[in-house]
């Protein structure tokens, strides 16, 4: 049986003629923030604005976006001369220098069944992405085993892989690899700085509230016992969506279950803003509900509770396509992929602004930093989004491959372009914008 149903963007009572109440057009409303149509609507609308000239921060230069997309196809034709893309993920970044760390791990679950290891590849990429934040121009992680050194992205990643491994993220060592509610909850900046190899002379961008964040997870996972068990493992997320309620996808009551062979990328994306939208420190709320990665903006649009907001779900999305191996591995297709956007960070938003397509207004815009809440960086992100998706239809077109997800455009890719253009324009390849951050959005 395959979970094909659209999602829903709206209650549909028995009595189409009753007026929702107040508690349930909120519920409806944090459903429509929930859903990547949603996030391509709101940033539509903001693109919209800045393009009919409605915007005090940027304009913008649509006829830069060929040569970008060129750029964009140039790379992932010589990365992958076969043009067989792999997803944009997390399990990208556990590549780094080469070495297939995905068989480390596997070695480890070698007489237990798929299904025990698609919870252990479930939880390694949660914790993962959830620490995978902007680091800092000045942060290095040294592997034990190669000797060598990773920044950025790529050394958050084997930190937190070498750290999962050696079960920093268990409250059981007698089963490292995994990840559980009463080692979150007990994890603090002391013991994740050590994880980092972060001090005064390695300084980690964002450590407290990384630090925040997890223990925020870990309550979250230990108040949801009937998705999570009694020992709060977010690798039963895995369950919770190849066996769902016949009535909801994600739901936590008892009832009739189905056993799946096929999600929908937008199913696991709205199972994880169901069950951890609360963990973010930010703080973004909706009446009483927390709903993330989700910011006002007046050109947001949109109707009903949740109008004038935009969602983003950048690390939420980031998370979802880095889910796509652990749960194919155990033979369950995900499909709906391209539902998803491409994710508004200092990368793809970065390759953007350098490449002439998104041009501030303000000629010292690199000189400031910026909130994450602020006008400035919400339309930056609404126009990373729409664009993405315009970029990815243009390197398709110069690739002559139609068939290329979003995901494998990201990773071919508008990622690492951004990377390789910022390091050309300005010396160590900062992103073009400095953002204040908590460690939790970038």
């Amino acid at each position: 049986m395959a979970l094909s149903e659209p999602e829903p963007s709206v209650r549909a009572p028995s009595d189409r003629t009753a007026v929702p109440t107040e508690r349930e057009a909120q519920r409806d409303a944090v459903r429509r923030l929930r859903l990547p149509s949603t996030i391509r609507e709101r940033c539509a609308n903001i693109t919209a604005a800045v393009i009919a000239g409605d915007s005090p921060h940027f304009t913008l230069d649509a006829s830069r976006l060929g040569e970008v997309a060129r750029r964009v196809a140039r790379l992932t034709l010589e990365r992958f001369p076969s043009l067989h893309v792999p997803y944009h993920s997390r399990w990208r970044h556990f590549e780094a220098g080469g070495v297939d760390r995905k068989a480390i791990l596997n070695a480890h679950f070698e007489d237990r069944d798929a299904v025990d290891l698609a919870r252990a590849q479930i939880e390694l990429a949660l914790v993962s992405v959830l620490l995978d934040a902007g680091a800092g121009p000045d942060w290095r992680y040294q592997e034990a085993a190669s000797g060598r050194r990773f920044a950025r992205s790529e050394g958050l990643a084997l930190a937190s892989f070498h750290a999962f491994v050696d079960g920093r993220f268990s409250s059981d060592l007698r089963e490292p690899c995994r990840v559980d509610a009463r080692a979150l909850e007990r994890m603090d900046a002391l013991t994740l700085g050590a994880i980092f190899q972060a001090n005064e002379g390695n300084p980690l961008v964002g450590l407290e509230g990384r630090a925040v964040l997890l223990r925020r997870l870990g309550q979250a996972l230990r108040e949801r016992p009937k998705s999570f068990g009694p020992l709060g493992r977010p690798g039963y997320l895995y369950d919770v969506l190849t066996h769902p309620s016949v009535s909801d996808t994600v739901s936590e009551l008892p009832g009739a279950r189905v056993a799946v062979q096929r999600v929908g990328a937008p199913h696991i994306l709205r199972a994880l803003l169901k069950a951890f939208s609360g963990i973010w420190p930010s703080g973004q709320m909706l009446g009483r509900e927390p709903v993330g990665d989700v910011w006002s903006h007046r050109h947001a649009g949109g109707d009903g509770p949740d109008a004038g907001r935009v969602p983003f779900h950048k690390l939420s999305q980031w998370l979802t396509y880095s889910l796509v191996e652990p749960f194919e591995s155990a033979g369950v297709q995900v499909d709906r992929l391209d539902e998803l956007t491409g994710l508004p960070e200092y990368r793809n938003g970065g390759l953007l602004l350098d490449g002439g397509v998104i041009l501030p207004r303000d000629p010292a815009f690199s000189t400031r930093v910026y909130a994450v809440s602020e006008p400035w960086v919400i339309e930056w992100r609404a126009l990373t989004v729409t664009l993405l998706d315009e970029l990815a239809q243009r390197v398709r077109a110069e690739l002559r491959e139609p068939r290329l997800t979003l995901a494998q455009v990201l990773e071919g890719g508008t990622w690492l372009a951004g990377r390789q253009l910022a390091a050309e324009l300005r010396p160590g390849g900062p992103p073009p914008v400095r953002i204040a951050s908590d460690g939790t959005v970038f």
